[in-house]
């Protein structure tokens, strides 16, 4: 069968990697694809990206699977575009899609439906949300209300870090956010101590599968320093989501989140995001939902995966998740983020990449931000690459991927030192 890749990061590298690895898959194609997918020999880059466009020629290909990576393409409706022509697609729906490209949706809807969550206020009045930061005080959380390529949220240590946040986002939209209808809007939250993770499932409208469980690192700097940004690297399997805690993240966040959807006339399909908030004493409270994997996270959930990913998505589609199991393997994946200089904010394109070695079954190099040109691979966006191993502990893995790591050679480069050090 012939599946198409929707998308162009490492996440829809490593996701095309291991649908090309799949029996009964002949060709994959992503669209558009970076300079990592066109030079693997198993996967084919098609330079469109209008999703009528794409339609049209997923139904001449003969295309039986599409998956889509990015959030932006699923706000556009892309999955209702190619669902209305009898198209395979997994992806939620542009409605569904506004569990992330609206935080003001998703709080709502968490508020309504009982899913752990942290209180919060919206705000589009400027005035008003620097009253409401002055009156409950720091640290607090400032979130655009709008796509914003995982750098639409601020965690502020301090009064003038979320007057700055507010500013940014509700002023002069510093962060380049995509606003929804109305204009530029924020929720403000409670800070939620604790540690993070990653909880990704598989949802077909009715069940949901779950994934392996993973750990991403979004502040830019080692010790959790700096900017946040889109994500500097990630392990799996995150030895905080006990099997207790994995309980919870299904009962509490994920099957109601199911259940609301369906009852609000959006059933959910398509892979689900929850960020989690795992507490001192286990509880577990939602961040965030995205409608698509993470990424890092795809990078070190894909090199574990075992089971035939076309067939499990697949059953996914006709919604059978409910007759369907996954095969991980047991070793661990972690995965660093080499990225461009000035991250987050005004990333330098153009930087040419050597030092870029061949693919292997247990270390591969996924690309993100690069193109190929003039002859060489360069850098175009601001994550640019996930060097990602396999090994028996988390220590081993990590010695090899930052080996490969520090033979990558291109100007400016930056690369947390740390990744996996909670799991140490």
């Amino acid at each position: 069968m012939k599946v198409l890749v929707i998308g162009g990061g490492g996440r829809e590298h490593a996701l095309a990697w291991k649908l090309a690895q799949a029996e009964g898959v002949q060709q994959v194609f992503v669209a558009p694809g970076n300079a990592g997918t066109a030079r693997d020999p198993a996967l084919t880059n098609l330079d469109i990206t209008d999703k009528t466009a794409l339609r049209a020629w997923a139904l001449a290909q003969g295309v039986a699977l599409t998956v889509v990576g990015p959030e932006a393409p699923l706000a556009a409706g892309v999955v209702d575009e190619f669902r209305a022509h009898g198209l395979a697609i997994f992806g939620p729906t542009q409605a569904a899609a506004q569990l992330e490209s609206s935080k003001a949706f998703s709080k709502a809807f968490m508020q309504r439906h009982g899913i752990p969550t942290a209180k919060y206020q919206t705000f589009t009045d400027p005035a008003l949300a620097h009253a409401y930061v002055d009156a409950e005080g720091a640290p607090i959380v400032i979130k655009a209300d709008g796509l914003a390529a995982g750098k639409g949220v601020v965690v502020a240590m301090s009064l003038a870090e979320a007057h700055e946040a507010i500013d940014f986002m509700l002023v002069d939209n510093t962060l380049g956010v995509v606003h929804n209808e109305g204009g530029a809007r924020v929720v403000i939250e409670e800070f939620l101590t604790g540690e993070e993770a990653s909880f990704i499932v598989l949802c077909d409208g009715e069940n949901a599968l779950a994934l392996a469980t993973s750990q991403d690192h979004k502040r830019l700097l080692d010790a959790d320093q700096g900017p946040n940004t889109g994500g500097m690297g990630a392990y799996s399997p995150a030895p905080v989501v006990t099997p207790a805690v994995h309980e919870r993240a299904m009962n509490e966040v994920i099957l109601p989140t199911l259940r609301g959807m369906k009852a609000d006339g959006i059933p959910y399909t398509g892979f689900l995001y929850a960020g989690l908030m795992i507490t001192p004493d286990g509880q577990v409270k939602t961040l965030e939902f995205n409608c698509r994997m993470g990424d890092p996270e795809t990078q070190p959930i894909m090199m574990r995966l075992r089971s035939n990913l076309a067939q499990v998505l697949l059953a996914a589609t006709r919604g059978e998740l409910d007759r369907t199991a996954i095969e991980w393997d047991p070793r661990v994946a972690l995965g660093v983020v080499m990225a461009a200089a000035g991250y987050p904010l005004s990333p330098r394109k153009g930087d040419a990449i050597t030092g870029l070695p061949a693919d292997e079954a247990d270390r591969m190099v996924f690309h993100a931000g690069t193109a190929a040109k003039a002859g060489e691979v360069q850098v175009s966006g601001g994550r640019v690459l996930c060097v990602t191993a396999l090994a028996g502990s988390v220590a081993d893995a990590r010695e090899r991927a930052y080996a490969v790591v520090d033979a990558i050679q291109f100007d400016g480069a930056q690369a947390r030192r740390d990744i996996g050090y909670r799991a140490l």
